[in-house]
């Protein structure tokens, strides 16, 4: 059975870009079809992904992005008191950047792999089980 997985806006945004990590990332919306299971984002994450593609391509672009994102077996889950709780920990602890945070928290609460391919959650590996995209 596969394992829950959580995205971070980072393998998102490198779907979207067609960067570093698109083609793992592809494999993963094409499983989550095939599967009918979604992959988890935080709310927070989603947001990201929508505020860094209007500001490199602007509104018409942001709002094609989130149209496919709706259309993906993409979860956003909102930001609860216990997500929040578990976000403001990993701030406090570890010092990633406060989005960062909720990405981490939500695989964490949800037991799930996470999925990234940003350098900066080196620090708490050992607290996560990653997925690195390269």
């Amino acid at each position: 059975m596969r394992s829950v997985k959580v995205l971070d806006s980072w393998a998102l945004l490198a779907y979207f870009e067609k960067e570093a990590g698109c083609d793992q990332v592809t494999r993963l919306l094409k499983e989550a079809a095939e599967e009918e299971k979604d992959l988890l984002i935080s709310v927070i994450n989603w947001g990201e992904v929508l505020y860094v593609i209007e500001g490199r391509h602007g509104k018409e672009k942001r709002d094609a992005i989130d149209h496919l994102m709706n259309q993906m077996h993409l979860e956003v889950v909102d930001a609860d008191k216990e997500l929040t709780r578990e976000a403001a920990r990993i701030k406090a602890d570890e010092k990633l950047h406060y989005a960062d945070c909720f990405a981490a928290a939500l695989a964490n609460t949800r037991k799930a792999t996470f999925v990234t391919g940003d350098k900066d959650f080196k620090r708490i590996e050992s607290q996560l089980k990653i997925l690195w995209l390269r």
